[in-house]
């Protein structure tokens, strides 16, 4: 039997494997709203800049976490616990996107923006980055999103979405070129 995986507070809140099969038998409910509780934001965060809904980024989040419980025990290590919530947060938002293809488009300046505190950042520039960003095809747009959100390095995405790195590098390149492009003409647009 592979361990449970079981939070506990060491210094702050951090997952260890729990080796005791009794303990890992019995559920760990509370050890597993530890785990959400410190990995909700990384996959909140990741659908919904991906998704750019608030209401479907949470409705996915809880899908995660609710196939995190019926495969816990499959869980090995704190380091493949957060590579299965990028992995699997990150399918479940493309086939989001492609279920929802025959949904109709809505422009992402009617969509009303969350409140935040302000953090310094120009946030037309911000609005105006993010839907350069929505405006990329599906893989592309997961690939930056994971790279510039998420801080993940080629390697870490090519093995979150099961793709070749060099591919993942391509999509990269040719990702920052369109967006360089239409930013491009965006300003262009606005100079005239």
């Amino acid at each position: 039997m592979r361990a449970r995986v079981r939070a506990s507070v060491v210094g702050g809140t951090a997952i260890r494997i729990e080796e005791d099969p009794e303990q890992a038998a019995q559920g760990e409910i509370p050890a597993f709203a530890d785990i959400v509780r410190e990995h909700q934001g990384m996959v909140f965060g990741l659908a919904y800049h991906f998704l750019h809904d608030r209401g479907l980024a949470e409705e996915l989040a809880q899908e995660v976490f609710l196939e995190l419980y019926r495969q816990l025990e499959r869980i090995e290590s704190p380091a493949h616990l957060v590579f299965w919530l990028r992995k699997v947060a990150s399918r479940r938002c493309i086939d989001q996107i492609r279920r929802r293809s025959f949904w109709p488009k809505l422009r992402l300046d009617e969509v009303p923006e969350p409140a935040t505190k302000t953090d310094g950042r120009d946030p037309m520039l911000s609005r105006a980055l993010a839907r350069l960003v929505a405006s990329l095809p599906e893989k592309p747009r997961m690939v930056v999103i994971l790279r510039y959100q998420e801080d993940l390095a080629p390697a870490e995405i090519a093995q979150v979405l099961g793709m070749p790195v060099a591919t993942v590098k391509s999509h990269l390149q040719r990702s920052l070129d369109m967006l360089r492009d239409k930013l491009a003409r965006a300003v262009g647009e606005i100079a005239i």
